[in-house]
C-alpha cells in the first residue's frame, strides 16, 4: 500500500504514463484490422472513435479507485469479490496482461528485424533471437524497478516516439488516395459493431484492469473528474490520431492492408524510404516496450493479488519468463498473427467485461474511501468468498462466450453456443462476429451488481474503521 506522506502529484500526471503506454505505431495497423470487418472508412472511423473514447473511459472510472485507496486495482477490486473470491478475476487479470506482453514484445522483435532485414542487415533467426532478448530485458528491467522509474521512462518514451511517429506521417502521406478510401464499400450494420467492441478490447478493456495502478499515488483529495478526464484523454489521444491516418493508410492500399494482418508493424516499413528505417525501428521498439512495461508491472500485482507469495520483483521475473515464451512461439512458429489476436482479444474481452462491469458499479455504489486493512483481512469487512459476485460474474463470461466466435483460432470454436438458440444464425450468422458477448458480459455485471449489492455496500460502509494492527490480515 502507499503512504499517504508518499502521495504526490496531481491528475495531470496521469497523462505521461496513459499517452506513453499508447502512442505505439501499432494504432496505425488498427486501420486495417478495422477495414477486415468488412465496412467503409467512415463507418471504421466512427467504430475506432467510439471504442477508444468509451473504452478509456472506463479506464478512467476504474481510476478513481486508486485515490480512494492505496492498493492496486486488482487489490482494490476485493472490496467487491471479497478477499480470497478476488483470486478469480485476479488470475483473468493476470493471463490478460501477460498476453499483452507477449503480444507487444513479439511486435517489437518482428519489427527490428524487418527493419534490420530491409537494411541488409539481417533479419534471419539469430536476428530475431537477438532482438527478443534484447526488447525483453528492457520490459522485465523497466518493470521490475518500479513506479519512479516508470513514469521517468514513459516521459521519454512519449517524447520520442510522438516527435517520431509525426515525422513517420509526414513522409508517407503522399501514399494517401482519398478516391481510393472513399469508394470502401459500407458494410452491415453487425459488422460495425463487430469492429466497435473489438476497438474496445483492444484499447480500454486491455487497459481497465490495471486503471488505478497509477492513480493510487496520487493524494486523496485529487479531483476525480481530473483523474478520469487526464486518464482517458491521455491514452485516447494517439490511438485516435494513429487510428486515423492508418485508416487512410489501408484504405489506399488492398495490399498494404492485407500485409498489415500478417505483419503489423513490418509490412509498415514497406513504404518509407531506407534512411528512416533505422529512426523507425526506434519508433516501433519504444512504442512497444512502453506498454510492455506497465503491463509487466500490472502483471506482477495482479499474480500477488490472486494470492502467490513472493515479492513483486520475482512475480515480474516470472511473467518475463511467460512473456518470452509466448513470444518465441509468435515469432517463430504461428503462422496467423491476426486470427490468434482477435481469438485472444475476444477470449479474455469477454470476462474482463465482465469484472469491469461489477467493479464499476460497486465504485458507483461506494460512498467513502477504501478500508484498506481490510482490503487484507479474509473475516473483515469486505467478506471472505462472497458467493453473489463469483456466480454473477460466471454467469455472465458463459453468457458472453456463447455470443462471440473466433473462426480464425482452431482452439476457440466451441463458442458461440448461444447464437442459434438466440435467434442470431448461428456461428455462420449475420452476427457471428458482432461480438455481441462483450458487451452483454459488461452489461450483465454492472446492472447485476447494482442490482444485488447495494445493501452489501452500505453494511460495509457502516462499519467502523478497522484497526491499524496486522491482525487477521492475509499475507498477499
Amino acid at each position: 500500500m502507499i503512504a499517504d506522506v508518499e502521495r504526490k502529484g496531481t491528475p495531470r500526471t496521469l497523462f505521461w504514463p496513459w499517452f506513453g503506454a499508447n502512442v505505439s505505431v501499432l494504432g496505425l495497423s488498427y486501420g486495417a484490422f478495422a477495414f477486415g470487418f468488412g465496412i467503409s472508412f467512415w463507418q471504421a472511423l466512427t467504430a475506432g472513435v467510439l471504442g477508444i473514447v468509451v473504452s478509456f473511459l472506463l479506464c478512467g472510472f476504474v481510476a478513481v479507485a486508486g485515490k480512494r485507496g492505496s492498493a492496486p486495482t486488482m487489490v482494490l477490486s476485493r472490496a467487491a469479490y471479497g478477499v480470497r473470491g478476488n483470486r478469480l478475476p485476479s488470475v483473468v487479470s493476470w493471463m490478460l496482461t501477460v498476453g499483452w506482453e507477449t503480444v507487444l514484445i513479439a511486435l517489437a522483435t518482428l519489427a527490428t528485424a524487418t527493419v534490420l532485414g530491409s537494411l541488409g542487415r539481417g533479419g534471419g533467426t539469430g536476428t530475431k533471437v537477438a532482438a527478443l532478448l534484447v526488447v525483453a530485458a528492457l520490459t522485465v528491467v523497466g518493470g521490475v524497478m518500479g513506479f519512479d522509474l516508470i513514469m521517468r521512462l514513459q516521459t521519454w518514451i512519449t517524447l520520442i516516439t510522438g516527435v517520431l511517429t509525426i515525422v513517420y506521417v509526414a513522409l508517407v502521406a503522399d501514399h494517401v488516395d482519398w478516391s481510393t478510401v472513399d469508394a470502401v464499400p459500407a458494410g452491415s450494420a453487425q459488422e460495425f459493431i463487430g469492429a466497435l467492441v473489438f476497438m474496445m478490447t483492444g484499447f480500454g478493456l486491455g487497459w481497465v484492469n490495471a486503471a488505478a495502478d497509477y492513480s493510487r499515488y496520487l493524494p486523496r483529495s485529487s479531483s476525480s473528474r481530473g483523474v478520469i478526464g487526464w486518464t482517458a484523454f491521455g491514452a485516447s489521444l494517439a490511438p485516435l490520431l494513429l487510428l486515423v491516418f492508418g485508416l487512410l493508410l489501408a484504405g489506399s492500399s488492398e495490399e498494404l492492408s492485407t500485409a498489415i494482418a500478417a505483419d503489423p508493424i513490418g509490412a509498415l516499413t514497406t513504404i518509407l524510404p531506407t534512411w528512416f528505417l533505422v529512426p523507425f525501428a526506434v519508433v516501433a521498439v519504444l512504442g512497444l516496450v512502453g506498454g510492455a512495461v506497465l503491463d509487466i508491472y500490472s502483471s506482477g500485482l495482479a499474480l500477488l493479488s490472486a494470492g502467490v507469495r513472493v515479492p513483486r520483483y520475482l512475480a515480474a521475473l516470472f511473467d518475463g519468463v511467460l512473456m518470452i515464451a509466448g513470444a518465441v512461439y509468435i515469432v517463430f512458429f504461428a503462422d496467423d498473427f491476426l486470427g490468434q489476436f482477435m481469438g485472444f482479444l475476444t477470449t479474455l474481452g469477454v470476462p474482463i467485461a465482465a469484472w469491469a462491469g461489477v467493479m464499476l458499479a460497486d465504485l458507483a455504489l461506494r460512498r467513502r474511501d477504501y478500508d484498506e486493512g481490510d482490503l487484507y483481512r479474509p473475516r473483515g469487512r469486505y467478506g471472505d468468498v462472497p458467493l453473489p459476485p463469483l456466480v454473477l460474474t460466471l454467469l455472465a463470461t458463459a453468457a458472453g462466450w456463447g455470443l462471440v466466435t473466433n473462426s480464425a483460432a482452431s482452439w476457440l470454436t466451441w463458442q458461440g453456443y448461444l447464437l442459434e438458440p438466440f435467434g442470431l444464425g448461428g456461428r455462420s450468422g449475420a452476427w457471428a462476429y458482432a461480438n455481441l458477448g462483450v458487451l452483454v458480459a459488461l452489461a450483465l455485471g454492472f446492472l447485476g451488481t447494482l442490482l444485488t449489492a447495494r445493501g452489501r455496500v452500505r453494511e460495509q460502509e457502516a462499519r467502523a474503521p478497522s484497526p491499524a494492527t496486522d491482525e487477521g490480515v492475509l499475507d498477499a
